[in-house]
């Protein structure tokens, strides 16, 4: 006596694999949902560098100002680190807007990154104090080198692991990576110039600008 076989009830189907248009999606929103968090953490560390303001007190106008000349070097200090903070944010915007996956390393590296620029509102009080100029100024470059240092090494995640819309052009990456390294010089070459002079704040400003001057070359059209 023969069986007729029976047709699977379509709770006991096998499972079918995820259509290629919904794994773009979820890779694609976990990119968005890093980005998002990155700004996110960037604007809290901006709303900390602020709170750390010293306010000027006097009774008198005369006394307010003397107050206010009194807190210059600090009212400096949030200056810089206002920029500084900008330019690390201008760099993750031009980079990660191209990115349309992650990967668990470089969400370990943007994580690390961010550590370091909350930190900077502290490292601006440090870098705002009195005496011991080399030691606070060492610090604040210290912090600043190593963000650019991790900032690096997620460019070089994301080119290595493929992890760029396909339309991504290299020359983005290859920007954003001479424009932080220039930086990285920057506040590397700073720590020992602070011990020759207390004007090293400069190398922040002309070795980023001044470097990638030095290093383009007019190209020459047609064959030699």
């Amino acid at each position: 006596m023969t069986t007729v076989p029976t047709e699977r009830e379509p709770s006991e189907r096998e499972p079918t694999e995820r259509e290629p248009s919904e794994e773009v999606e979820i890779r694609t929103a976990a990119a968005e949902r890093l980005t998002f968090f990155g700004d996110a953490v960037i604007a809290i560390a901006l709303t900390l560098l602020a709170l750390e303001l010293p306010v000027p007190e006097g009774l008198t106008n005369s006394a307010l100002l003397h107050s206010a000349a009194d807190h210059r070097a600090g009212y400096m200090a949030f200056l810089i680190s206002f920029v500084v903070i900008a330019a690390h944010w201008r760099a993750h915007h031009r980079v990660f807007r191209h990115v349309a996956a992650v990967s668990g390393r470089l969400t370990n590296l943007t994580v690390y990154w961010l550590l370091l620029l909350v930190v900077t509102p502290f490292a601006t009080d440090v870098i705002g104090g009195d005496g011991a100029f080399q030691v606070r100024f060492g610090f604040y470059a210290t912090v600043q080198f190593s963000a650019c240092a991790l900032f690096l090494l997620m460019v070089r995640e994301i080119r290595r692991a493929d992890l760029s819309r396909a339309a991504t052009a290299p020359e983005v990456f290859s920007r954003a990576t001479r424009g932080v390294g220039a930086a990285a010089v920057a506040f590397l070459v700073s720590v020992p110039v602070s011990f020759l002079t207390t004007y090293a704040y400069l190398c922040w400003i002309l070795i980023p600008v001044l470097g990638p001057l030095a290093l383009t070359r007019p190209r020459r059209h047609g064959r030699s």
